[in-house]
């Protein structure tokens, strides 16, 4: 089995949110809410848990921010499995597994360099030693909890800062303020703490479940915005969430990520669509990011809580015992890894075809056998199949979160690639 995301694709796959009681949604003008109880999903539940109202401790942070070390006395199991993410340290590079994709990626950062993500400890180290090139400060929009904070103080023009200038103000990797705000320990709400979520969104937040929305402050495909650069959401609504939708989103205002040297293609680079993928499939009208990344454990003197070391369900097994409501006896990790490998072996597959189809495009594009208005044509096919493809394949699932969207994604790539291809008479 390839190693591609399989084991700890996790490892920055859940945001840190608490578990909380059920309120009812969004409070009339307020970014505060609370994650729904939705009943007894395995061995503990959140009624296990007792909740806490606490003061706020004093901010050490020089930009205001209470990080986790200010709340560790009053949350210490919490920060403690916070601190374990640590553990998920390696890295997977992609692009020596699938050398195809330096090809697909040709003249974008992502073919000098493309790796698995480690686990949130890692998030500013990480973006500063990439060697895909970061002129501005977009690029830090969800390493840090400080980067949130100076946009909600300052405003979007913070996204045009020199990325050097804005890293020395960073201090903390993904921390408590991302999902909370400076309130966590308010009984564990949870705050959209990034402007973009609610500016794309607007009322149709409190359509989403609170555990997966916190983690989809992040976890989802965006794009920075012509005019300055800000981060931005590509919908407005879950219905809009789809592969489909938000290509013609983009082919509305004729947006692109670059264009292509070789190709001619305006292309696009999707992200981690990782909340738009789940929420289109069936789980996400039972489940959220919670349910099955962060187990409730007990202490030994007794004492309930969610654990903030975001790990695969397919390895805890409590986290199981939540698959068991609905699968019963079904052996989930044999299933859902068995799986994983036909979702990755397709990926193989589409991603070598479409390799090829880039490699005839280009030749087309340089020795002139085709018209202009004949390879617009290709390049417009090309940048669907792209695409497609690519929101299969960055999606850090491989087909766990929403199989059959994995499906539709890979076959329409496919199906693209076999119409380009004949448009080039090959």
């Amino acid at each position: 089995m390839e190693t591609k995301k399989l084991l700890k694709w996790i490892g920055a796959a859940a945001a840190l949110v608490l578990a909380v009681v059920f309120l009812g949604g969004f409070a009339s003008g307020e970014l505060k809410y609370f994650l729904k109880n939705r009943g007894a999903l395995g061995p503990l539940t959140r009624d296990d848990i007792a909740y806490e109202t606490i003061e706020a401790p004093a901010a050490t942070s020089k930009d205001g921010t209470i990080n986790a070390s200010d709340w560790a006395a009053a949350y210490p199991e919490i920060v403690a499995t916070m601190g374990a993410n640590k553990e998920n340290s390696y890295v997977t590079s992609y692009l020596e597994q699938d050398p195809y994709l330096v090809n697909i990626y040709e003249g974008y950062g992502f073919a000098k360099d493309y790796g698995s993500a480690r686990g949130h400890e890692y998030t500013l180290e990480d973006v500063a030693k990439t060697q895909r090139p970061h002129a501005n400060a977009n690029c830090l929009t969800c390493k840090t909890p400080n980067f949130a904070k100076l946009v909600n103080d300052r405003g979007v023009s913070v996204y045009t800062m020199p990325f050097d200038e804005a890293m020395a103000l960073m201090e903390e990797n993904i921390s408590c303020y991302t999902c909370h705000g400076n309130d966590a320990g308010n009984a564990g709400a949870l705050v959209v703490t990034h402007s973009y979520v609610n500016k794309a969104l607007g009322d149709n937040v409190a359509t989403i479940d609170p555990a997966t929305l916190s983690c989809g402050q992040c976890h989802i495909e965006y794009y920075f915005t012509p005019e300055d650069k800000e981060t931005m959401m590509p919908y407005h609504s879950v219905e809009a969430m789809t592969p489909e939708a938000i290509l013609a989103y983009y082919d509305s205002f004729g947006f692109y990520d670059w264009e292509q040297e070789s190709t001619g293609a305006k292309l696009l680079k999707a992200q981690h669509p990782e909340m738009e993928t789940f929420l289109q499939g069936k789980h996400a009208a039972v489940l959220n990011c919670a349910d099955c990344h962060m187990p409730i454990e007990r202490t030994e003197d007794g004492k309930v809580y969610h654990s903030h070391e975001l790990v695969s369900p397919l390895e805890n097994e409590e986290l199981l015992a939540n698959c068991a409501t609905c699968h019963e006896d079904t052996d989930m990790v044999n299933m859902v890894r068995r799986l994983q490998e036909r979702i990755t072996a397709r990926e193989t597959e589409v991603g070598n075809k479409l390799a090829e189809f880039n490699d005839a495009l280009a030749e087309a594009n340089a020795n002139g056998t085709l018209s202009e208005e004949d390879l617009e044509k290709v390049r417009k096919v090309y940048r669907e199949a792209q695409w497609f493809f690519d929101f299969c394949y960055v999606e850090n699932s491989e087909g766990a979160h929403n199989s059959e969207l994995a499906n539709r994604c890979l076959d329409t790539a496919e199906e693209k690639i076999v119409l380009g291809m004949e448009l080039l008479g090959r």
